[in-house]
């Protein structure tokens, strides 16, 4: 079963690119959520992130800082 992927990010952050073209490459559906425009999104993260940085990615409730792609792969299943 896929598993629910939701990227915070904001559309300067070199690394934000890098993890949803990443994400794309594996053929991993994701939500996109723009942080620098959506204060609500803003404040998700920061919740469940307890911090500001971007890229933040939620996958199926695991929190990941930043482009870790182990982290991001073992997260997914691969």
């Amino acid at each position: 079963m896929a598993k629910r992927v939701i990227v915070y990010s904001t559309p300067t952050c070199p690394y934000c690119i890098r993890v949803k073209q990443f994400l794309k490459e594996l053929q991993v559906p994701f939500e996109d959520n723009d942080v620098s425009t959506h204060r609500e999104a803003a404040d998700e993260m920061a919740r469940k992130s307890g911090q500001m940085g971007v890229p933040v990615l939620d996958i199926d409730g695991k929190i990941i800082v930043g482009f870790e792609k182990e982290k991001i792969k073992a997260a997914l299943g691969l």
